[in-house]
C-alpha cells in the first residue's frame, strides 16, 4: 500500500484535506462486508465524531469490558490518531470482537453487508441503553434519600421516563415511518408509528431511488383474505394502506434489495438491475410532504453475478472528493465514475459492480445534530 498511499498523497497534493486519513482496511478471509461498511461509517462525519468523543470520554482504564462499541470506537481512533495521512490499518480487534459475538460472522463464507450493519447499529444502540440504565441505577443507590422510604424509588416512572433513550446512534440514523390504514366502509383512519434505521426498497429493471421510494410509499388496497379488522366497524373490512416517512433521519441509509428468493429455483438470486441513485436526493414522500433533500456520501457496493459469493468496496465521499476504498487499497475517483455503479440495463453484463446501500446526509444537518 505504501506505493498506492503515495500515489493517492500525490493526486490529492495540496488539496488533502487537513486532519482527514484515508486508510484502507487490511481483509482477513472474507471480511469484505465488514470494511465496506467500516469505511461507510467512518466517513459518516458526524456519527464518527460522536463516537470519538464518546470515547474520549468513557475510558475506563484496564477494567472496560471489550465490546463492539469499544472496538470500533478504539479502530476509529486508531486511524484519525495515525501520524501518516494514507496506510493500512488492520481491524483485529474489531473483527475477532464481531465473531466472538455473533456466530453468523464466524465462517469464512461471503456475508451480507446489509445484515452486518443492520447488527452493528441495533448492537450498538444496546450498549449504550445498557449503559445509561446502568448509571441511572447507580445514581439512584448512590442517592437513596428523598422518598424511597415509602412508594416507588422513581416518581416519573409513569411519566417522562418511561420514554425509550434517544443515544447518538438514534439522533443519526433514525427515522419515523407511519402506516396508514383507512377503512373503507366507515372512511376512518389508523396510523402506526414504527422506526427504522434503513429503508430496504424493491428494485425493478431501469429504475431510480425516486420511483423506488414511491413504490414503497404507494397505496396498496387490503381486500379478500387480507381484509383489515376495523375497530370502529368491529368488523372485517375493505382497506386501504400506505407507508410514509413520518420523521426523515439526519443519515438515510437505503438498502437495495438486489438480492430475491426465486421459487422455482430454490434459491436467492441477484438482481443486477439498472436502478439511478442521484448524488442529491429530494425525499417527497414524508407526512409533511415537505422536501427533505439529502446528498449522497458513501456506496457500499456488491461485486459478483451471485448472492453467495462476490466482493464488497465502497466509495466514499470526503470534502468534495471521491475515493475508492477496497479492503487495503484506496485510490481517487472522479465523481462521474459513481454512475458506473448503478446496475446493468440488460440481464447479462460483464459489469457485476452494483451500488448495494447508500448513505445520504440531510442537507438542514446543522438543525438536526443537536
Amino acid at each position: 500500500m505504501g506505493a498506492a498511499g503515495s500515489k493517492l498523497e500525490k493526486a490529492l497534493g495540496d488539496q488533502f484535506p487537513e486532519g482527514e486519513r484515508y486508510f484502507g482496511l487490511e481483509n482477513f478471509g472474507n471480511t469484505c462486508y465488514c470494511n465496506s461498511v467500516l469505511q461507510a461509517l467512518y466517513f459518516c462525519v458526524p456519527f464518527r465524531e460522536q463516537l470519538l468523543e464518546y470515547y474520549s470520554s468513557n475510558k475506563n482504564g484496564a477494567d472496560a469490558e471489550d465490546n463492539l462499541l469499544t472496538c470500533l470506537a478504539d479502530l476509529f481512533t486508531q486511524i484519525s490518531s495515525q501520524k501518516k495521512k494514507t496506510g493500512v490499518i488492520a481491524p483485529k480487534r474489531f473483527v475477532q470482537r464481531l465473531k466472538k459475538q455473533n456466530e453468523l460472522f464466524r465462517s469464512y463464507m461471503h456475508q451480507d453487508a446489509h445484515e452486518f450493519l443492520n447488527f452493528l447499529l441495533n448492537e450498538l444502540v444496546d450498549i449504550l441503553e445498557k449503559e445509561a440504565q446502568a448509571a441511572k441505577n447507580e445514581a439512584e443507590t448512590s442517592s437513596p434519600s428523598e422518598k424511597n422510604a415509602n412508594g416507588p424509588k422513581n416518581p416519573q416512572a409513569n411519566g417522562v421516563q418511561k420514554e425509550p433513550l434517544v443515544t447518538w446512534v438514534h439522533k443519526n440514523f433514525q427515522g419515523i415511518l407511519t402506516n396508514e390504514t383507512r377503512c373503507l366502509r366507515c372512511e376512518t383512519v389508523t396510523a402506526r408509528d414504527e422506526t427504522f434505521f434503513d429503508l430496504s426498497l424493491d428494485i425493478e429493471q431501469n429504475s431510480s431511488i425516486t420511483s423506488c421510494l414511491k413504490n414503497f410509499s404507494s397505496t396498496e388496497t387490503l381486500n379478500a383474505e387480507d381484509k383489515f379488522f376495523c375497530d370502529k366497524c368491529c368488523s372485517l373490512q375493505e382497506a386501504q394502506k400506505r407507508m410514509k416517512i413520518k420523521k426523515p433521519p439526519h443519515i438515510l441509509v437505503i438498502h437495495l434489495k438486489r438480492f430475491k428468493y426465486i421459487e422455482q429455483l430454490g434459491r436467492y438470486k441477484k438482481l443486477s438491475y439498472r436502478v439511478v441513485f442521484p448524488l442529491e436526493l429530494k425525499l417527497s414522500n414524508t407526512v409533511e410532504d415537505a422536501d427533505s433533500e439529502y446528498s449522497l456520501f458513501a456506496v457500499v457496493v456488491h461485486v459478483g453475478s451471485g448472492p453467495n459469493h462476490g466482493h464488497y468496496v465502497s466509495l466514499v465521499k470526503s470534502h468534495n472528493h471521491w475515493l475508492f476504498f477496497d479492503d487495503e487499497n484506496v485510490e481517487m475517483i472522479d465523481e462521474s465514475a459513481v454512475q458506473t455503479f448503478f446496475g446493468s440495463a440488460q440481464e447479462y453484463s460483464s459489469n457485476t459492480d452494483h451500488g448495494y446501500i447508500l448513505f445520504y446526509e440531510s442537507l438542514v444537518g446543522a438543525n438536526n445534530k443537536s
